[in-house]
């Protein structure tokens, strides 16, 4: 029982500040402003399935691949880190809607895709890919019924993550309604030069690591 909680802990707590749920909840708001309520529930859910499912196979089958390809970590982490980087840049530097900001106003423009960029790289980005790859290349030698149950474990782990993610998104008009929106825009740029900031640092982490192995 004791490491079934362990493995449980172990998944939630190391991906838990990488996803951040809490801290992109503003941004998956404001690329879905314009949107209704049942709209944005039903993104949140796609999002939270989507990455629940790309963290599922990042743990179970991504240290595989990657040797399958010949693609270190460090390498994942300075590609994916330039990809979070230049959203976090657009973002940044977005034009605020206007014709959002109208009660009345409806966005009438096309559907907004739930895995590309609300699920990767905005919630599920190469930090927290790299780390569920690192969790599952770390599993210990053990019989086959010891690994089903610490992997019944992990599920539960990530499980616990996409309902996370999916109450943050879906509650996020309501966490940061009180803000007004001026407080609420600029949250949103604040969450943005975050990510940015976190993309650059992924992108430092790969190449400390890639120059520690030359």
């Amino acid at each position: 029982m004791q490491n079934i909680v362990n493995a449980f802990l172990l998944v939630y707590a190391a991906l838990f500040p990488i996803v951040n749920p809490v801290g992109s909840a503003p941004l998956f708001l404001r690329m879905t402003r314009g949107r209704t309520t049942p709209e944005r529930s039903v993104l949140a859910l796609s999002v939270a399935r989507n990455s629940f499912f790309l963290l599922l196979g990042s743990l179970f089958i991504g240290s595989h691949v990657l040797v399958f390809f010949g693609i270190t970590l460090p390498v994942v982490r300075i590609a994916g880190g330039l990809v979070v980087a230049a959203f976090g840049w657009r973002l940044l530097h977005a034009a605020e809607d206007v014709e959002d900001r109208g009660d009345n106003v409806r966005n009438t423009g096309p559907t907004i895709d739930a895995f590309y960029p609300l699920t990767m790289p905005l919630t599920v980005g190469p930090g927290s890919i790299s780390v569920a790859v690192t969790l599952g290349s770390q599993r210990p030698t053990a019989d086959f019924a010891q690994l089903a149950v610490l992997g019944g474990a992990a599920i539960a782990g990530l499980a616990a993550i996409a309902v996370t993610i999916f109450v943050c998104y879906r509650f996020a008009d309501r966490i940061i309604a009180f803000l007004g929106a001026r407080g609420t825009d600029v949250l949103m740029r604040l969450s943005a030069f975050i990510l940015f900031c976190i993309g650059i640092q992924i992108i430092w982490n790969g190449y400390s690591s890639l120059m520690a192995t030359a």
